[in-house]
């Protein structure tokens, strides 16, 4: 009887539950969930599933139940991946994240390798089914003989039309502290004709482009993190652009750009007298001093913000010049701003995310020796706010792999993500059954 193991029930979780619960009941496996909050967990788990209160810095308990399991999935925040990769090994087990590799994780190679066991990490969305429909196009332009001349990726997290009821066109549909402090790993870093390009943070929400995905409209993209290290990791050694990015609907990042250059994203100090403060008195502590102008006015004209701007709407939705109390005490700006934007992004019950991936390939055709672009695209939206796209995207995935390594379809040891044929040939194929598919589209460049 095989034992699954997971960690962590937030809200990407309840596809990956829901999954493995089904294929527990073909093949008779016994699966455990755990959370530090365990309402958490019952909430997602049927009577099937052991649901148990967990605390990865218990390492009695982290040991117990990572030796009694043949699998586990860490769907921990990426920081405390190391802890249950260090369990894990102690027991040759095999583990799943949805995480960037680390640099922890990735240090671990030999010992993980040589226990025959396989650490598969990046296996969510993004990073994940980016990696695997990326590299299922290159390497099929590749096996063709053409030659690659640009790649360009963008993913975002959004809200479906319908549900995009606020002059944002955006809510919150995953970790709202990422939101709050995206971009802010260092300066985002591409390659483009060939050229090194950095975007320092404090620019990045006003360097981005507009693109159209067929039947979905128009988005705005900005570059991800560091695109240079997947060329390594795509084998895309000197082709002349590779650039990640994200994806928001147009209007966004300007807007979001106000709070980063108020400095109201920073993350790094604590605020005094915050449980008193008001959202209004937390705009106006980075503002010049005046008796008599007016906060918001202040704020106009120290962003340069025109009056007919449509940021002014979007700032105003927000409520940021409220005389509403925080009620926090001995927070960071970020967390003050993270607080603000759960009250008003939250998901309603009738609203549904919706996830979406866009791929450029520009390669020269061998047979005509003219570039050709290729496009591929996908769209997913959420059912509700607990069976989220996101949630379908991050657990899909890594409950496909899980499968997979359980039935032995997946022989690899050693740590991995899925760039390899291996592992994103069948679970692309079973993604198309749940809806996941990817459009694909090729056009002579003029």
């Amino acid at each position: 009887m095989k034992r699954i193991l997971i960690i962590g029930a937030g809200r990407s979780s309840s596809i990956l539950i829901k999954y493995l619960e089904e294929y527990s009941k073909t093949y008779g496996w016994k699966m455990t969930a755990g959370d530090l909050d365990i309402n958490l967990v019952k909430e997602k788990v049927s009577a099937s599933t052991r649901a148990i209160a967990f605390d990865v810095f218990n390492e009695h308990q982290l040991n117990t139940e990572v030796q009694e399991a043949d699998i586990v999935v860490s769907m921990l925040p990426a920081r405390f991946h190391p802890l249950v990769a260090l369990s894990c090994l102690k027991y040759s087990r095999s583990m799943l994240t949805p995480s960037y590799e680390s640099h922890e994780v990735s240090e671990m190679k030999t010992r993980v390798k040589s226990q025959g066991i396989l650490f598969l990490n990046e296996m969510g969305v993004d990073p994940g089914i980016d990696h695997m429909s990326a590299m299922q196009v290159i390497d099929r332009i590749r096996e063709q003989g053409h030659e690659l001349l640009s790649f360009e990726t963008f993913t975002g997290g959004l809200i479906a039309p319908g549900s995009d009821n606020n002059p944002w066109h955006y809510k919150i549909t995953w970790n709202p502290r990422n939101i709050v402090l995206s971009g802010q790993e260092g300066p985002a870093r591409f390659v483009q004709e060939g050229t090194f390009k950095y975007i320092p943070y404090h620019r990045l929400f006003r360097r981005t482009e507009v693109i159209d995905i067929e039947g979905y409209g128009k988005f705005e993209g900005y570059a991800n993190r560091d695109s240079l290290k997947y060329i390594e990791k795509y084998n895309l050694q000197g082709v002349p652009t590779v650039y990640r990015g994200t994806l928001r609907r147009p209007g966004f990042c300007r807007a979001w750009d106000v709070f980063v250059q108020l400095g109201a994203t920073d993350d790094s100090y604590i605020m005094h007298h915050t449980e008193n403060m008001t959202y209004k008195e937390f705009i106006n502590s980075f503002l010049y001093y005046s008796r008599e102008d007016p906060v918001r006015t202040k704020l106009y004209q120290y962003m340069h913000i025109d009056q007919d701007s449509d940021v002014r709407e979007k700032l105003e939705w927000l409520g940021i010049f409220d005389n509403t109390k925080i009620g926090l005490k001995d927070v960071t700006p970020a967390q003050i701003l993270e607080h603000i934007l759960c009250r008003k992004w939250a998901l309603q019950p009738d609203d549904k995310d919706m996830l979406v991936i866009w791929h450029r390939i520009i390669h020269r055709d061998k047979s005509k020796n003219t570039p050709a672009m290729h496009t591929s695209s996908m769209v997913v939206t959420g059912d509700d706010p607990v069976n989220t796209a996101m949630s379908k995207a991050v657990g899909l995935p890594l409950g496909i792999a899980a499968k997979m390594v359980l039935t032995g379809q997946i022989k690899l040891s050693g740590v991995y993500i899925p760039t390899v044929k291996e592992i994103y040939e069948p679970v692309l194929r079973e993604l198309v059954t749940h809806g996941i598919e990817f459009k694909e589209k090729i056009v002579p460049v003029v």
